[in-house]
């Protein structure tokens, strides 16, 4: 049986993950209007991202299936904290 605090190791490890991904794409979108190269911005930024928690949740799965999840509900929690908390912004 897997321990509970290797889950919640996995957890905050899902959530980290999550602020680090939905934050730089917050920042990304912040920063959007005034770049030179948006699409450049766009393009980088998601590669990044990506590539950051691709590796990030496979380092995650070889602990175990119950770890990959729990990092996972971590990640969609920190999607969900962050909207709350930033909002979903207003229309200029």
């Amino acid at each position: 049986m897997i321990e509970l605090s290797l889950l919640a190791l996995g957890l905050v490890f899902g959530a980290v993950l999550g602020i680090f991904y939905f934050g730089g794409l917050w920042l990304t979108l912040r920063h959007l209007p005034n770049s030179r190269q948006p699409a450049l911005l766009t393009f980088g930024s998601f590669l990044g991202r990506s590539l950051v928690c691709l590796l990030g949740f496979y380092l995650v799965s070889g602990s175990g299936l119950g770890v990959l999840i729990f990092g996972l509900v971590g990640f969609i929690l920190a999607k969900v904290i962050l909207i709350s908390s930033l909002g979903y912004g207003e229309a200029k």
